[in-house]
């Protein structure tokens, strides 16, 4: 099947609203659910996702440590903070008005 890449501006949003399915999660689990809820249509690429999850650390949106994966590799587990659950409301209204627009834009062409 073929994949299409990440809309520029969603990458926030999608690893947000992975972390909400509760707990905590690393990295290759948080591209994974990506991809399998997407049905094999988004992937994000660890040279993507690494670096937005450093930058979401910085900004608060999600904490971060140590721990063992269940195949006992050392992984670094993240999970959402209150701050990031707030910055996750406002990237799904700027989505959502975003989507509206383009919808808008697509009926009247």
């Amino acid at each position: 099947m073929n994949r299409d890449e990440i809309p520029p501006g969603t990458l926030y949003l999608l690893i947000l609203k992975s972390l909400t399915r509760g707990g905590q999660m690393h990295g290759y689990e948080i591209a994974k659910f990506i991809q399998q809820i997407s049905e094999d249509v988004l992937k994000v690429e660890e040279g993507s996702l690494y670096p937005a999850l450093q930058r979401m650390l910085i900004k608060g949106w999600v904490t971060a440590k140590w721990g063992t994966t269940d195949g006992n590799r050392r992984a670094r587990y993240y999970r959402l903070t209150a701050t990031g659950r707030k910055q996750l409301e406002a990237e799904v209204s700027q989505f959502e008005r975003v989507m509206a627009a383009i919808g808008r834009v697509i009926e009247t062409a």
